[in-house]
């Protein structure tokens, strides 16, 4: 049976990246995955071209743009490895990238570049990598040590790591693996669901949006009440089902069923006054005079919607001019789903945080370590998710190194 100091389950983000680093520390590392291929996700993240950090994060309260029954938690790894950290990584490997929106990076050429960085890391540490090879079964031995049983026979290791990811996009080999190894050490998880995910809305509902589909434009957006309230300025897409775009992937993390989201569809905008002025000033339709507020197919749509709003805007009531302003900067609706995993980016819950160390990421099972998505930890849209699989591997591989030599 070939032994090792550490195995790595799931070659994605995290699992290279912790492989690499405690291989180069030293150790004798073996990745596992079930998959042919490495690192989907950021294969198929940010266009091709992968968003693979966000200059915002704020060292001092990086738990501000994560979420999780437990938000301090990641604060640890998150300020011990931060998004300098990585770039100069990336610069170290001559990879071109930009910054595009909100601290948000991107590699100029193609993701395949950062694929490429993590797979020479892990050569740099002479990591040894099994792929595909799924994992049969894992157990404790009689000295502490784990055996794994996988497609290619059985290894040993005083310490795993499992990097496995959550339910996100199933087409390309998400699994429950994870959530299921926490199950069998009696490890508590929190309920995953789908995050940063379009959110749709029922037929009858949604018929006089259902033309607006692919209509994009600058909103703000919000869910919750008082404690819970939560908001952002982003854009948003229309969709034949639903809603989608920046805004309603971020809100959707924060959005739980049955309850409304509200829109303000002309953020930038003084409606009422706007409207006030053109009733004083012109005799066009009111959807012509709003079409120079908002895109003219939402203006179209909005006004078919009441017949006091289907006459010259010099005809028009203050009352029902009112009315449009708020309806167009207070848009209420609540959603009947999302399109679920299949569309999710991140998978929101999983391993508990509080049965893990915050400095190290070992679980209370000694010896088995929960890093990257697996974990209750999600960031928002726009590399806080890539960023949290780089320091979370991170503080994994330099304890994994420690406990070694220790």
């Amino acid at each position: 049976m070939q032994d090792f100091d550490a195995i790595v389950i799931g070659a994605g983000a995290a699992g290279l990246f912790c492989a690499g680093v405690a291989g180069q520390r030293g150790l004798r590392v073996l990745v596992l995955d079930h998959s042919e291929k490495v690192a989907e996700k950021i294969r198929i993240s940010g266009g091709g071209r992968a968003n693979f950090t966000n200059r915002d994060i704020d060292p001092r309260a990086p738990h501000k743009h994560f979420l999780s029954e437990n938000p301090n938690f990641c604060r640890s790894a998150l300020s011990r490895y931060t998004p300098a950290d990585f770039i100069a990584l990336v610069q170290k490997y001559g990879i071109g990238f930009h910054e595009k929106h909100k601290g948000q990076l991107f590699c100029d050429r193609s993701a395949e570049d950062l694929i490429a960085l993590l797979l020479a890391e892990c050569e740099a540490g002479g990591v040894q990598r099994w792929q595909p090879c799924g994992v049969k079964a894992l157990r404790v031995g009689s000295d502490g040590s784990y055996q794994i049983d996988t497609e290619r026979g059985t290894v040993s290791s005083r310490a795993v790591v499992v990097a496995t990811g959550g339910l996100s996009i199933p087409k390309i080999g998400a699994t429950d693996f994870g959530y299921r190894m926490a199950k069998q050490f009696g490890l508590r998880t929190v309920e995953p669901r789908p995050g940063l995910v379009p959110l749709t809305f029922d037929g009858e509902a949604w018929a006089p949006y259902a033309g607006l589909s692919g209509l994009s434009l600058p909103v703000l957006i919000e869910t919750g009440d008082k404690k819970t309230r939560m908001s952002f300025a982003e854009d948003l897409l229309f969709t034949h089902r639903g809603l989608s775009g920046p805004a309603v992937l971020q809100i959707s993390s924060y959005w739980r069923e049955g309850t409304p989201i509200r829109i303000n569809l002309a953020p930038e905008m003084d409606l009422p006054t706007a409207l006030a002025r053109a009733k004083a000033t012109s005799r066009k339709l009111i959807a012509n005079e709003l079409a120079a507020l908002v895109p003219s197919r939402l203006a179209d749509a909005w006004v078919a919607q009441d017949k006091d709003w289907q006459r010259p805007i010099s005809e028009a009531s203050d009352k029902a001019l009112a009315r449009l302003a708020e309806r167009l900067s207070r848009w209420e609706l609540t959603p009947t789903g999302s399109e679920g995993y299949k569309k999710a980016e991140v998978t929101l819950g999983g391993v508990d945080t509080r049965e893990l160390s915050s400095q190290t990421m070992e679980s209370k099972q000694p010896g088995l370590y929960f890093i990257g998505e697996v974990v209750d930890v999600t960031g928002w849209l726009g590399g806080y998710n890539f960023q949290w699989a780089w320091a979370s591997a991170h503080a994994c591989a330099v304890a994994l190194a420690v406990q070694k030599t220790a």
